[in-house]
């Protein structure tokens, strides 16, 4: 497991000191300066970021730097685990030393698109998160030519937040996405700062907000998730094998980007329990195994059954629940083009890889097993990002309370 710390050269400095970098994994240590210095009556110890003060204005800027680098170094760590390479720490600052001290490439440092597309280009982001970016370039660029403008870093402000929310409604766009788009562009102008290319802070307004509403998505109970498991799919062999790395995923709570790359090498203690390094947070997590789970290995002679696409298999899902006859009516409510609409679907429509993710933290949930506990094989780091998996109905809830001391 990797962590990261923030600390000062000279803690009881009476001027501006350096702020190091320590990030162990392995029994290793690096030390790595991120080249920013800060007095240390304006740092906090304890959450080790800047405080929060009117005598120290850039405070924001360089909380947001700092926390740019924690992020590339563990970015950088999964990236080498994940490649099946033994990190050092030579190859993790040497990584660092790509992301944050080579100089910009094929693009002037003044010029907004070009910068954008090269900090693309050499993040050390995941592939989803870098086509994530892309589609907000693209977008910025349509938004440019449809304009007749040219869009600079000092342009980025609630004049143009105001019409590039209106043109992304205008092309029908969820507003989850619109608020993913602004997430992104509020990442490339922190980066910008960060660089020395702009001293912009418009887009930091209150009035530069991510737009968002509350994402309706779907949990299978225990008494569904028996109905697939039971489901005789003997005459479909790719079905099968998508059923079961389901409910292995309903009953560890692993992402696909996990599930895929599970195999018997992740099983210990007599195959009871998976350890294994999460890609996405390169977390540590050790997981007991679910009966289901035992019987599914029986069946695959102690093997994980064989990968499919995350695609593929979300389409192979939603045949399965229709064969397993989950059919519940599910109303969904959301704003596209800037109308609120609602569309009801059948529950085994909305059936996804990540559904089973959901459906593990919530059954966990309703069967009282502690949030932590439940975290501590998620990954999640705060309740708060926990418990948007968490999906139960009010009555689900109040039959939760119902046996509780207080209600006695």
């Amino acid at each position: 497991m990797a962590s990261s710390t923030l600390v000062l050269k000279e803690p009881k400095a009476e001027s501006p000191t350096l702020i190091y970098l320590l990030f162990r994994f392995n029994n290793q240590r690096l030390k790595y300066s991120t080249g920013q210095k800060i007095h240390p009556k304006f740092w906090n110890e304890d959450s080790q970021t800047v405080r929060q003060t009117r005598s120290f204005t850039g405070y924001a800027e360089l909380n947001t730097s700092l926390k740019n680098r924690m992020d590339a170094a563990h970015d950088i760590y999964r990236t080498i685990v994940n490649n099946k390479q033994i990190p050092t720490v030579k190859a993790i600052k040497r990584g660092l030393d790509e992301v944050f001290k080579a100089p910009l490439q094929n693009s002037s440092p003044k010029e907004f698109m070009g910068f954008i597309d090269h900090y693309i280009t050499t993040s050390t982001k995941s592939a989803s998160t870098r086509k994530n970016y892309s589609q907000t370039l693209r977008l910025l660029k349509d938004f440019q030519e449809k304009n007749r403008c040219s869009l600079t870093f000092d342009s980025i402000d609630l004049d143009f937040y105001e019409k590039f929310i209106a043109y992304m409604t205008g092309q029908n766009y969820y507003m989850n996405t619109i608020g993913t788009i602004i997430k992104n562009l509020k990442v490339f102008m922190n980066e910008a700062i960060e660089k020395g290319l702009t001293k912009n802070i418009a887009f930091k307004s209150k009035k530069f907000k991510k737009l968002q509403e509350e994402s309706e998505s779907i949990y299978l109970s225990q008494d569904e998730i028996t109905k697939i498991y039971n489901l005789d799919l003997s005459d479909n062999e790719r079905l099968c094998k998508a059923r079961d790395l389901f409910v292995i995923g309903c009953y560890t709570g692993l992402r696909f980007s996990d599930l895929s790359k599970l195999t018997e090498k992740n099983l210990i203690d007599k195959n009871t329990k998976i350890k294994m390094l999460t890609q996405k947070t390169a977390e540590l997590v050790i997981i007991p195994l679910h009966t289901y789970i035992l019987e599914i290995l029986k069946r695959y002679g102690g093997k994980i059954p064989e990968v499919i696409s995350n695609q593929k298999m979300n389409d192979d899902l939603k045949d399965i629940g229709k064969r397993a006859k989950i059919k519940e009516k599910i109303t969904l409510h959301y704003t596209k083009g800037g109308i609120k609409e609602t569309k009801t679907l059948p529950k085994h429509d909305l059936i996804s890889v990540h559904t089973a993710r959901r459906s593990f933290a919530t059954n966990a949930y309703l069967n009282d097993i502690p949030s932590i506990s439940i975290m501590k094989i998620t990954g999640h780091r705060t309740e708060r990002a926990f418990l948007t998996y968490i999906k139960i109905t009010q009555e689900e809830n109040a039959n939760k309370l119902l046996n509780h001391a207080f209600f006695k």
